[in-house]
């Protein structure tokens, strides 16, 4: 672990963040490293949250961190060995009805993109419809649903239970994630599983894509 890149991001200090960054590929450190990194920074900004020493502006500029480290790594895990996009595993990711989180969402988002997965981030506050609507036309193998308040559970209950209703239960793996989930919500939601983080997202999905149950 680089732990000079993860305090950088953990203590918003963007700069030196974007630095430590270009420094570590320019001495040949694997991209997926700094991903994990990123991710271990991520976890101290949400526990940070939580405690109430972080707040709003704060998750949003851990955002922006994130997308100019994803400017600087996407390239290298993309290029030359990427196949085209419309051959890369198809993944629709959005946080359910009643819920606008979007920080982890859009971390998840982010992993699995360059991951060498296609996402369709449907955003926020996700009508249930729009979930049920956007399979039938992307045909994704993988639904990812995120949410961080308590309330969102029963909007992942009614998703799932909306995607079964419209017969497209059988041709999808769902996943969810965010906030205190836990294998009991898992249940409670009809999914297949939870992701406790972004890099446990990935290799779910990577395990269901690769032929894994």
């Amino acid at each position: 672990m680089n732990q000079k890149l993860v305090d950088a991001i953990a203590d918003m200090d963007e700069e030196s963040a974007l630095q430590i960054t270009k420094d570590a590929l320019a001495v040949g450190t694997e991209p997926l490293a700094i991903l994990s990194d990123c991710s271990a920074a991520m976890e101290i900004v949400g526990a940070r949250f939580e405690k109430g020493q972080y707040f709003i502006p704060e998750l949003i500029l851990a955002g922006e961190i994130m997308k100019g480290i994803s400017a600087l790594v996407k390239p290298l895990l993309t290029g030359g060995e990427m196949q085209d996009t419309r051959q890369r595993p198809k993944v629709v990711l959005g946080t359910v009805k009643g819920d606008i989180h979007d920080i982890g969402k859009d971390i998840v988002g982010f992993m699995l993109d360059v991951g060498g997965f296609s996402v369709t981030d449907l955003g926020v506050d996700v009508p249930i419809e729009v979930f049920v609507e956007k399979i039938r036309s992307v045909q994704p193998t993988v639904v990812a649903l995120s949410g961080f308040l308590t309330l969102s559970y029963t909007s992942m209950k009614e998703t799932v239970d909306a995607i079964t209703a419209a017969g497209l239960r059988a041709n999808v793996k769902i996943m969810i994630g965010g906030g205190t989930v836990d294998q009991q919500v898992c249940e409670y939601a009809g999914a297949d599983a939870f992701g406790k983080d972004a890099m446990a997202a990935v290799a779910l999905a990577r395990q269901w894509t690769s032929g894994g149950k």
